[in-house]
């Protein structure tokens, strides 16, 4: 990594990892990819509610909002003491439906700009780019999700 590559990924790592709010972590969304794709959209408003647990966040076409899944999250809050580890979740989830709102509807094509993303801003070796290589459906199976929501019993 030459030496800008590696301060543009301190910056961008420093904001999520110091990010104590979902709005903090969605200007990190925001500022990624302008920085990356030098697009941007106005007026996006981001929204929690209680999803089923197989949805993570997801943008209603032909509006400005982005909804997080405030349930998928209080699990992860939950089991991952991690601040890094939640944000950069939160990250991937939040820049996923973002592209989503620019545009692209293709998951494949998504799904591989997020990692695209991830690795320019953050570098190879960093949790929100594992996150975004592997998919947070992934990181989510190794938190053992399925087992942490019967002893919940949000299991629905």
């Amino acid at each position: 990594m030459s030496e800008n590559e590696f301060s543009v990924a301190d910056r961008f790592r420093s904001r999520l990892e110091d990010a104590k709010s979902y709005g903090e972590v969605w200007d990190v969304v925001k500022d990624s990819v302008e920085f990356s794709l030098h697009r941007h959209r106005s007026g996006m408003m981001l929204f929690l509610d209680d999803l089923p647990i197989q949805l993570g966040a997801y943008h209603p076409l032909g509006t400005n909002n982005i909804v997080l899944n405030r349930r998928l999250v209080q699990i992860v809050e939950a089991s991952v003491k991690s601040k890094r580890v939640i944000n950069s979740l939160i990250y991937n989830l939040l820049l996923h439906e973002y592209l989503h709102a620019l545009g692209k509807y293709s998951e494949f094509d998504v799904r591989g700009m997020v990692y695209a993303i991830a690795r320019k801003c953050f570098g190879e070796d960093y949790v929100a780019t594992d996150i975004a290589k592997k998919s947070p459906w992934h990181c989510l199976r190794v938190f053992r999700l399925k087992r942490l929501m019967r002893l919940k019993g949000s299991w629905r």
